[in-house]
């Protein structure tokens, strides 16, 4: 039997659900890029869901959740670029899955239903930091048809790469 797959708006009273899939997608996918420090450091679920109690009382971006069969799996926000060079971007701020269904096709869904989302709002670009070694991410993001820019930053102990594509 296939699930039923749900993609909805996120609304007040989603936080925990976000923090959590935020947190523990971080601790596997980031566990060998970002210090044992960091990781524990932005990933602690008490400050995860005061940020996101946060940008939902004061409806800051926009977020969704892709659930499985009602149970919560894959969180998105994206918003207008927040890098001031890059006017007239929209930026993916974060895509998270948690891991026991990463590879079967949940976050291509995702990913499809906010372009869809971002071009109907006006905007025929959009860009997104990804680290430079989390290679699985960055095959997914090229498979999306995200070409690397020129664009790097250092976050933590490791190094972002800005991907970029046309809407």
């Amino acid at each position: 039997m296939k699930e039923k797959i749900n993609i909805s708006k996120v609304k007040s009273g989603d936080e925990k659900i976000l923090a959590y899939i935020q947190t523990e997608s971080w601790k596997n996918a980031f566990n060998t890029i970002l210090s044992k420090d960091d990781l524990e450091k932005y990933s602690n679920i008490d400050k995860a869901i005061e940020m996101y109690s946060y940008l939902l009382k004061e409806n800051i971006a926009n977020g969704y959740i892709l659930s499985l069969d009602d149970n919560p799996h894959c969180i998105a926000y994206w918003d207008k670029a927040r890098d001031e060079d890059m006017e007239g971007y929209a930026e993916i701020i974060c895509i998270h899955s948690l891991n026991n269904n990463w590879g079967k096709g949940y976050g291509s869904i995702m990913m499809e239903h906010i372009l869809k989302e971002i071009k109907k709002l006006g905007y025929s670009k959009v860009l997104l930091w990804v680290f430079e070694e989390n290679k699985r991410a960055r095959k997914f993001y090229e498979k999306h048809k995200f070409v690397l820019a020129d664009k790097s930053k250092k976050f933590c102990n490791a190094v972002e790469v800005m991907y970029c594509r046309e809407l």
